[in-house]
């Protein structure tokens, strides 16, 4: 089988669909457990500019351990949609009881990490892990198995 180089923006975007997808995942992901890290541990400036959530207070220490543990599993591709979908939910949460009340942007109210989070985990849970991932491995799939695109029901007009 001979790999042919992609003749146009479309054909290239495509090509490029399952490394932007790996990277996304990643890139999300290790944000993410850094926010809870950063709440858990006071690590990397704290929770909040210093310091740490008290253990076990509701719900900003069990949102950080989501954070923590969602993150690091989005970030290696294990259980992916999973995880996205419960940090999704999450940042929603976040967003409607502690964001929405100031104010209702996100720009006015200060929840545009919430807002962005829980949009590009709901497009990790429904997009997957894409080809390089523990997913992937777990299940012994092949990663060219997993980047083919998923078949479109035709209309019949």
């Amino acid at each position: 089988m001979t790999t042919r180089s992609p003749n146009t923006p479309r054909q290239a975007a495509e090509a490029a669909r399952p490394l932007v997808l790996t990277a996304f995942r990643i890139v999300v992901g290790l944000l993410f457990a850094c926010h809870g890290a950063a709440s858990l541990f006071g690590v990397l400036g704290g929770a909040k500019g210093g310091g740490t959530v008290p253990f076990g207070q509701w719900p900003g220490w069990w949102a950080a351990l989501i954070q923590l543990v969602g993150g690091i599993l989005v970030l290696l591709g294990a259980g992916t949609r999973t995880a996205a979908l419960l940090s999704s939910g999450s940042m929603a949460y976040a967003y409607f009881t502690v964001h929405q009340e100031h104010a209702l942007l996100p720009l006015q109210n200060g929840g545009e990490a919430s807002v962005m989070f829980c949009w590009a985990f709901l497009a990790i849970a429904v997009l997957g892990s894409g080809p390089y991932a523990l997913d992937r491995l777990l299940t012994r799939q092949p990663a060219a198995a997993a980047a083919e695109p998923v078949a479109q029901p035709s209309s019949t007009s």
